[in-house]
């Protein structure tokens, strides 16, 4: 029973990292992830939080540490531009509404699709690369805790599904 409760709550831990990590413009800054669970506009921050927390949960050595700020880093660094075209397309969809412009409606959701489509790949190959990083026992205890679902999920990984 202990070990049941143990695993709820590092499970809700990661389930509230997570959320955090699908918020707003600095998915990276907030999970993710995005990828870390810092304050919008800090992704160093958040990214460094997130590996911190990463160590703890699973021991990672400094060279997966290290390692796994590069991935989350590199991976913050790519989807950053997404985002701030994610709000752009956000903006003009609302403005498309008021206009009853169907077709700019149709463009624009189009847009944002594929744009969350491509932030999805980023999240999900840093999340890959994080993963495969991992020791057998790491992953299992990773895995535990509802790590790695697809770049969505884990312990700071951008957002559950």
């Amino acid at each position: 029973m202990k070990k049941r409760v143990a695993q709820f709550l590092i499970l809700a831990t990661v389930s509230v990292f997570s959320l955090a990590a699908q918020r707003g413009p600095g998915r990276f800054d907030n999970a993710g992830g995005g990828l870390g669970l810092g304050t919008p506009g800090d992704p160093a921050t958040g990214i460094a939080r997130r590996v911190e927390f990463l160590t703890a949960l699973l021991t990672l050595t400094t060279n997966q540490a290290s390692q796994a700020s590069t991935i989350f880093t590199n991976a913050a660094a790519a989807i950053t531009p997404l985002q701030t075209t994610l709000s752009t397309a956000r903006e003009s969809l609302q403005a498309a509404v008021k206009a009853n412009n169907v077709s700019t409606i149709d463009q624009l959701s189009n847009q944002i699709g594929s744009v969350n489509g491509q932030i999805t790949a980023a999240q999900s190959k840093a999340e890959a690369a994080f993963y495969a990083l991992l020791t057998a026992e790491q992953k299992t205890r990773y895995d535990a805790v509802g790590g790695g679902r697809g770049g969505h999920g884990g312990p700071g990984g951008p957002g559950g599904r």
